[in-house]
């Protein structure tokens, strides 16, 4: 894989991001009862919170559900120090050229703090309403033309290319980005024709969060793709988390966030999203097949969030050495990176980092946030006016 600054060894430690919801977020899924209001302020909290946490980064959703991801990363990005942003390319929606000059200019204004999230799409209805009204192969095919005219004009490259779906000459990127090449690219494809772009192209093998076997079955089908090219790919998953100190007290929030949802509800969902044409939510469907009685589909994993939610449809769901040893478990698998949130997301980024981040093998560009780097005081309420808590680390 061609080399960028976030590319990393298999080391056996992680990276953790969270989420910015730009979609919507509220204590219950389906109700407007405990909702929240998804203003620039709220989004704020959320990204200065997760910057101030040592969080690696935040991932912006995309679609027309979402907040544009690319103007929210750019209001947000000068109001955090060290915090990433993932934010989203879409291929068939955005030329090449001007999606590299949006990504290089972001680059340069946050300091090297863009992520590349490369999204072909699977809902065809609304790619359709986009103006998007290629098949699932051929949208891929789209990715991959899109993909080589923009790394080519993200490197410096002037670019003439000619593909069955996209052109370009001598195409050219005046203000180059930061990081070099270009920011990393990840991608999560579960088809073949996904598979076979990622391997092509991207740095981050991105897979939503499936039992261990099936992201050991995905791993390995990646991998193997990518060899076959002479590269090699990080590995990452996109995964809710609901922690609490005790695992009956994290069963108990799981049911909570799904208590408003009625049967009505969860039937016109899964319709919905069951025109997609996605392998990967075909995957996430079934592992709870629309019913509420099969919702633990291995340890500590939950897919009620799927129930009415696209996308990544699972949860951790436990104590703090609960979710800790799964994730270990799929940092055993390969995987160097997650991709983490929880309802709401403001309380949950503490929590989660709180309770967890001290017991994960953590890199060192997770878990110290600028803030407290700086701090060599009392981290905590001193106790009786002398007595100074003693602070957890990270697991490294």
């Amino acid at each position: 894989m061609t080399a960028s600054t976030d590319s990393t060894i298999q080391d056996g430690k992680t990276d953790v991001l969270w989420f910015l919801p730009t979609h919507g977020d509220g204590r219950y899924l389906g109700a407007s009862e405990g909702a929240r209001d998804v203003s620039l302020s709220y989004l704020r909290q959320i990204a200065q919170g997760a910057d101030a946490l040592g969080y690696y980064g935040v991932l912006l959703p995309t679609g027309r559900s979402c907040e544009d991801s690319w103007v929210v990363a750019s209001a947000l990005a000068p109001l955090t120090q060290r915090l990433r942003f993932l934010v989203a390319v879409r291929p068939g929606l955005m030329e090449p050229s001007a999606a590299a000059r949006m990504a290089s200019t972001l680059d340069r204004i946050s300091g090297g703090r863009l992520l590349i999230n490369v999204v072909t799409g699977g809902d065809p209805v609304e790619l359709r309403g986009d103006g998007v009204f290629l098949d699932h192969d051929a949208r891929y095919a789209v990715t991959d033309e899109f993909l080589h005219i923009w790394r080519g004009l993200m490197a410096g490259e002037t670019v003439t290319f000619e593909g069955k779906h996209l052109s370009a000459e001598n195409g050219r990127l005046i203000f180059p980005p930061v990081q070099k090449p270009y920011p990393p690219l990840y991608f999560g494809g579960s088809s073949p024709a996904g598979i076979d772009v990622a391997a092509e192209h991207c740095d981050v093998y991105l897979t939503w969060g499936e039992p261990p076997a099936g992201v050991a079955e995905k791993i390995a089908t990646a991998r193997a793709a990518a060899e076959k090219r002479g590269k090699s790919f990080s590995y990452g998953i996109r995964l809710h988390v609901i922690v609490r100190e005790t695992e009956g007290a994290a069963w108990e929030a799981a049911d909570s966030l799904i208590s408003k949802l009625d049967d009505a509800t969860i039937a016109k969902a899964q319709a919905t999203l069951k025109r997609q044409d996605s392998i990967g939510q075909s995957r996430m469907m079934a592992l709870h097949g629309g019913s509420r009685d099969k919702l633990q589909v291995s340890p500590n994993l939950w897919a009620g969030v799927g129930l009415v939610r696209g996308g990544a449809g699972t949860a951790l769901v436990g104590s703090a050495d609960q979710v800790a040893d799964r994730m270990k478990e799929y940092i055993d698998l390969g995987i160097d990176r997650f991709i983490l949130s929880g309802y709401p997301h403001l309380e949950e980024a503490y929590r989660f980092a709180e309770l967890v981040f001290p017991k994960l093998p953590l890199r060192a560009t997770t878990g110290i946030g600028p803030t407290n780097a700086r701090n060599d005081g009392p981290f905590g309420e001193v106790m009786a006016n002398d007595i100074v808590p003693t602070r957890q680390v990270s697991a490294h």
